[in-house]
């Protein structure tokens, strides 16, 4: 069952809920939300962390933490997502979403040029910068939303498929040979006249 592997993995909220990292949520630290793990809470934790993955932005492990306390989702599981891009993958994930932003934008190539100009170097950052966002938000919001869907229709489907089976191995009541006697009916009285 899922659930098992990801209390096997995942921290307990008494170790880490007085830890130093969230001294300065105190009403939000103690939510047993934020530990949960079922179908609803699992499924919002792996949206909000994919999205936080794709965002091109330093933080993005703060900005799950924050976005895993909206949602009042699964925290660890929404922080441990975040490492999708890190550094073996940040440089090909962003490529990607430069691309598929530059596509979205209708955006032409981009020629990178080193000069000692500044205006040229800015100008070359904003025609970087909206592609790579746009691209970014864009695809991480609809791959956010798609594992979000997917983690919560596999759960669903591996609860049911533990359900048949549990029933399947269930002794099935067996009947004897003889026939039950029959419930006793009203009794009959007899007028007497």
């Amino acid at each position: 069952m899922p659930r098992q592997f990801l209390r096997r993995h995942l921290p307990r909220p008494g170790r880490h809920s007085a830890g130093r990292w969230a001294r300065w949520l105190p009403s939000w630290r103690a939510s047993p939300q934020l530990f949960h793990l079922n179908r609803r809470s699992v499924s919002l934790a792996c949206g909000a962390g994919v999205f936080c993955a794709l965002l091109p932005v330093p933080g993005q492990t703060f900005a799950a933490l924050l976005l895993a306390l909206v949602l009042r989702c699964n925290l660890p599981l929404a922080v441990a997502l975040v490492w999708l891009t890190n550094p073996l993958t940040l440089s090909p994930v962003f490529w990607l979403t430069f691309e598929f932003g530059r596509w979205l934008l209708g955006s032409p190539p981009v020629e990178l040029r080193l000069s000692g100009d500044w205006n040229d170097l800015i100008h070359q950052g904003e025609s970087v910068l909206l592609p790579l966002f746009a691209g970014s938000l864009t695809a991480g919001l609809v791959l956010g939303i798609a594992l979000g869907c997917a983690v919560h229709l596999w759960w669903r489907w591996e609860v049911v498929r533990l359900w048949r089976e549990r029933a399947r191995r269930r002794p099935r009541p067996t009947r004897s040979a003889t026939p039950e006697p029959a419930a006793p009916g009203p009794r009959a009285t007899r007028d007497t006249a």
